[in-house]
């Protein structure tokens, strides 16, 4: 800018600004109004809560643990949390952390980090509500406290406790009904969701919707018992599945180093003596069927995990576990010679094979087998074909697979949604599966 002295210009626009600010304004009180006033005064006597859902825990870990709820208008969220139930000496973390909160009028987002491996908190929720007109039109409206009081436990070596696994509910309410209603009896320390949440998650609002508002009979499902989040193929489907993250928060950044940072939903935690490790099969089709337009990297996606995978589980969490147990969506074996491999190039289809979809995955059975006969792996937990089933370890392979139930409600077939609860008993790791649909217990199966 030659001839203009910058800050001479700077100076010069700013008062241009202020000056036809001022007489907006002006004109807006000739005219008996005042719309900063006007908004601000609406905001205040605004009657409908700003929390406006119970709080989801995610991705817990030794040391931090993500909190989202859904709020009415523009708010910047916060969590209060405490070694005492009282909540003396609480710590107030902000959304958005440092530098900037984040102030969004749909979702706040709170990561708390710098927690005590196994340790029990207690937690509030709140949130300030704020004006916001622009850059220099905001006004904190004051703070609207949920006066809940919760709890959770963060994972480590040394807590022990129950993990259970869903999956495939697909968004059917009577499903969700049944399966949540085994888990809140169970009371696990964390809760894999192991896939298919929904059928197509297009928008933000219908992604809220299926996780902050799962189901009317329990709205408190992951509030205390904190959520891992694993990708089903049809999760990986719809316009907003490529922002879920805007709403299941990923991993914290600092347990995603160098090349894997992009690996949000992978992870590898303890609790007690099983290392629970989480991979993502991606899709059930192949990057190259014409169904998805070419905007598909899947491939890319399970090599880069392969690469995670080879370096955890040379850390002291895999290592030091006595038991290893992986999960993941699509299952890595199938007995039958016409189930789909899932690498029937260029469109899932060849002679012999009556679906055009995998069954399994057996592109990720080997990147990722040999990792798992390196690890010691005695049990890899699947979801996607909505039959119950248990593999048995071969001498090909030494871990066993067990198959998750499906979303049915009839009685009379096999595609029952089951809930599978794992934990330590005398030494050994013992996993059970429950049919929740006919009450029963249709599996159990014992490590060593």
């Amino acid at each position: 800018m030659s001839g203009v002295n910058r800050r001479d210009f700077l100076r010069s626009s700013v008062c241009a600004v202020a000056a036809t600010a001022a007489s907006a304004n002006a004109l807006a009180a000739a005219n008996g109004s005042s719309e900063k006033v006007g908004d601000v005064e609406a905001l205040k006597s605004d009657p409908k809560s700003l929390i406006v859902s119970s709080p989801i825990l995610m991705n817990a870990a030794e040391t931090s643990v993500g909190v989202t709820f859904e709020v009415s208008a523009d708010a910047s969220g916060w969590v209060e949390y405490s070694t005492s139930p009282d909540m003396s000496n609480s710590v107030r973390v902000f959304s958005g952390g440092l530098g900037l909160m984040t102030v969004d009028d749909r979702l706040a987002h709170v990561r708390l980090t710098g927690l005590k491996s196994a340790t029990k908190y207690w937690y509030r929720i709140g949130a300030d509500r704020i004006y916001y007109k622009d850059g220099y039109g905001m006004k904190n409206l004051g703070s609207e406290i949920d006066p809940k009081i919760r709890s959770f436990s963060t994972l480590g070596a040394d807590k022990n406790g129950v993990f259970c696994v869903m999956n495939d509910t697909h968004d059917r309410k009577g499903v969700l009904d049944l399966v949540l209603s085994k888990v809140k009896a169970i009371n696990p320390a964390t809760l894999v969701w192991n896939g298919d949440a929904i059928n197509s998650v297009e928008t933000k609002d219908r992604a809220i919707e299926m996780f902050l508002h799962v189901h009317e009979n329990h709205p408190e499902y992951a509030s205390q018992t904190p959520l891992l989040f694993v990708n089903g193929n049809h999760d990986t489907r719809g316009r907003f599945a490529r922002k879920l993250n805007e709403l299941l928060m990923f991993r914290d950044p600092a347990e995603r180093d160098g090349e894997f940072y992009d690996l949000g939903r992978n992870f590898v935690q303890r609790l007690g003596d099983i290392a629970l490790i989480g991979m993502d099969t991606g899709e059930d089709k192949l990057d190259t069927n014409p169904l998805f337009a070419g905007i598909y990297q899947m491939k890319a996606y399970r090599e880069m995990q392969t690469r995670w995978l080879s370096k955890i589980i040379e850390s002291p969490t895999v290592k030091t576990a006595k038991f290893k147990v992986v999960f993941c969506h699509i299952p890595l074996f199938d007995a039958r010679p016409n189930a789909n491999p899932g690498d029937l190039a260029p469109a899932d289809s060849a002679p012999g094979y009556p679906k055009n979809w995998a069954a399994w995955q057996r592109t990720c059975a080997n990147l990722w087998g040999p990792l798992f006969e390196k690890a010691g792996v005695q049990l890899v937990i699947t979801a996607h074909q909505h039959r119950f089933r248990y593999d048995a370890p071969t001498a090909n392979r030494s871990w066993a697979q067990i198959v998750g139930g499906g979303c049915g409600l009839d009685k009379n077939r096999s595609d029952y949604p089951t809930v599978i609860e794992g934990s330590i008993k005398n030494g050994k790791l013992v996993v059970v599966v429950n049919d929740v649909l006919n009450k029963k217990v249709v599996g159990e199966f014992v490590f060593a």
